[in-house]
């Protein structure tokens, strides 16, 4: 997680109708979070959004698949970025915007944490850089990235 603090979100325009070319799924009108896929917390959030998702808004790739390096790359993200990464409607937001952003898209209650929106980025930014430098440290890790159950299979990319 080097990243520099700055007071605007980090944001990249990408392609919006990326198709798993191993699979076939095509994820128009869907948004695409990539994950760290070996980190305890991170799995922890995607099971936690899934469980949560009654609209079928989101599809999963982890940073180390194969999809998730190709989009990386495709979009010239850093080859390095280990940050929870949205990717919705041509834009990928990055870090704490992500997060806010997948809160105000799964309604209900949730919907209320993008409040913190409002918050500077560099501060907000700060918080989950912090987080995410310790992840390993405070919630563990995998040898592996999870493999989804078959009920959730079809919710990822890779």
């Amino acid at each position: 997680m080097h990243a520099l603090i700055v007071f605007l979100p980090q944001i990249y325009k990408i392609n919006r109708n990326f198709t798993n070319v191993n699979t076939g799924k095509e994820t128009h009108n869907k948004s695409i979070l990539l994950f760290d896929g070996i980190c305890n917390l991170c799995n922890s959030s995607v099971n936690f959004i899934i469980k949560r998702d009654k609209k079928n808004a989101f599809v999963y790739a982890s940073l180390q698949s194969e999809v998730g390096s190709k989009l990386v790359k495709e979009h010239s993200l850093s080859a390095s970025l280990d940050s929870f990464v949205l990717i919705e409607n041509g834009t990928a937001y990055l870090r704490s915007s992500a997060a806010l952003r997948v809160l105000k898209k799964l309604g209900g209650i949730w919907s209320l944490g993008y409040a913190f929106i409002i918050v500077p980025p560099f501060l907000r930014d700060g918080v989950y850089n912090y987080v995410s430098r310790n992840r390993y440290r405070f919630f563990g890790k995998k040898e592996s990235c999870m493999v989804p159950t078959p009920e959730f299979k079809s919710k990822f990319l890779d």
